[in-house]
């Protein structure tokens, strides 16, 4: 076992959130690269959950509790320390290792403001009803964040699995209710 490092299960509600990329600096440091651009989650949460590197070789194995001291951003990087884990060498074999946290650990987010985690597999119709599909993925494109629904339609005769791209911003979305799994939207299924 690793030093500052536990053995424990996975949390059932436990989501990626980045991977660790190397050591930084000489006291058991390293820089951390996010999933996501506003990475509040690993800020906010002293408790990181690691599962090792799919590459290379691990250094642990299993899922192992780390409990962070320390998480900033330093430059342009996110960096960390860990309790218990004063070496550069303990840092450095942690390169890879993914990082999970526990969607029960993530700040709350403000009003009508969204984890895209929490968007995902939700249903989209339009104001009239009309079933548009599932939301498989979000993208980022700069002024905007663009919900990626997938539906099936058929094509000649066969069923086909087709995308569609909707913009997240309330000029399309009405409304997003978590609770029922639905997004309502302004958009027609031929747009």
């Amino acid at each position: 076992m690793l030093q500052g490092l536990e053995p424990v299960d996975l949390p059932p509600d436990a989501i990626q959130v980045g991977r660790i990329a190397d050591a930084w600096g000489l006291k058991g440091w390293f820089k951390v690269l996010p999933h996501s651009a506003d990475p509040e989650a690993l800020f906010s949460s002293k408790r990181w959950y690691l599962q090792p590197t799919e590459r290379g070789k691990p250094a642990f194995a299993g899922t192992q509790l780390m409990r962070i001291r320390e998480a900033k951003v330093h430059s342009d990087n996110i960096v960390a320390v860990a309790h218990d884990m004063e070496d550069r060498d303990i840092a450095e074999s942690l390169k890879g290792s993914r990082i999970f946290i526990p969607r029960s650990s993530f700040p709350t987010p403000e009003l009508d403001s969204y984890y895209w985690v929490d968007l995902m597999g939700l249903n989209v119709v339009n104001r009239e009803g009309v079933d548009l599909g599932v939301v498989k993925d979000l993208l980022a494109t700069g002024p905007q964040t663009v919900l990626v629904i997938e539906y099936t339609e058929n094509v000649d005769g066969e069923e086909k699995t087709l995308e569609r791209m909707i913009p997240f911003v309330s000029h399309f979305v009405d409304d997003v209710n978590l609770a029922e799994k639905r997004i309502t939207v302004d958009w027609q299924p031929d747009y």
